[in-house]
């Protein structure tokens, strides 16, 4: 005959086993939430675009704890975004000027920044353009209605572009046919499309419409065009990113890199 306290225990028993249960029940829902990969957020020059949405597939494949987010446009433009509080980890600019700025405003950390590679600056014409282009003062010709630059305000490309048409003397005859561009990319996007009759883009972006876009001279600069990167100062990963910044000066990165047409550092 069962003991009048019996049910009580049994209930007991069972209240007394729910948290061993529950933490049991839920250690497949925290392992889960602990293999989450690091969210790296990438900013970069458009003119990195195709050579970084590579890169970041071999470093996560290298490092399956991180998951990298690139965002790219004009150099400039990021820099604002990092400025005014984006969650960026990584700034990757295509000119000195710019990363310059975001050091002097302590937005990227300074002893981890490096020059990780070069580009040239070339005029691109549409391919079967026939007009005869082969140096800067054949843009003065009436036939040459539009050009596509970069803004000089927020574009490395466009920077360096008026500093060689100023050394060239021609900056001010150009600039009244420019049409500008938020990105380089924009630029290369209107010369393949004959909207303009040239456009002042890097070797770099003028290389991957070939059946669109030649080359009709190369353009002397009169810097080099490198391309720094670094750390953000305020990066929630600060270990990730600086591991980032290490992929992109190694070997397999810079071989990436140089596939894409870019130059050694």
């Amino acid at each position: 005959m069962p003991k009048p306290w019996s049910p009580l225990l049994r209930l007991w028993n069972r209240l007394h086993r729910l948290p061993l249960l529950l933490a049991l029940a839920l250690l497949p829902v925290m392992g889960h939430a602990q293999a989450q990969p690091i969210q790296l957020t990438v900013s970069a020059a458009a003119s990195l675009t195709n050579a970084f949405n590579e890169i970041a597939a071999a470093f996560t494949a290298q490092n399956p704890d991180v998951r990298v987010a690139l965002n790219v446009g004009a150099s400039g433009a990021l820099l604002q975004q990092i400025d005014r509080g984006a969650p960026v980890d990584v700034f990757a600019s295509a000119d000195e000027f710019t990363m310059d700025l975001a050091q002097q405003r302590g937005l990227i950390v300074a002893a981890q920044r490096h020059n990780f590679t070069r580009n040239l600056l070339v005029l691109a014409v549409p391919a079967d353009s026939r007009l005869a282009l082969a140096s800067l003062a054949d843009l003065r010709q009436e036939a040459v209605r539009r050009v596509a630059i970069g803004n000089p305000a927020s574009v490395p490309v466009g920077r360096y572009t008026q500093s060689a048409l100023e050394a060239a003397g021609l900056w001010p005859a150009v600039s009244a046919k420019a049409i500008y561009t938020l990105n380089v990319r924009q630029s290369l996007n209107y010369v393949s499309r004959g909207e303009v009759e040239a456009a002042f883009v890097y070797a770099t972006d003028a290389a991957l419409m070939p059946e669109r876009v030649r080359v009709a001279f190369q353009v002397p600069t009169p810097t080099p065009i490198v391309y720094p990167i670094a750390p953000v100062a305020r990066s929630n990963q600060p270990a990730a990113a600086q591991r980032f910044v290490a992929f992109v000066l190694s070997p397999p990165a810079q071989a990436i890199l140089q596939r894409h047409g870019f130059l050694p550092p």
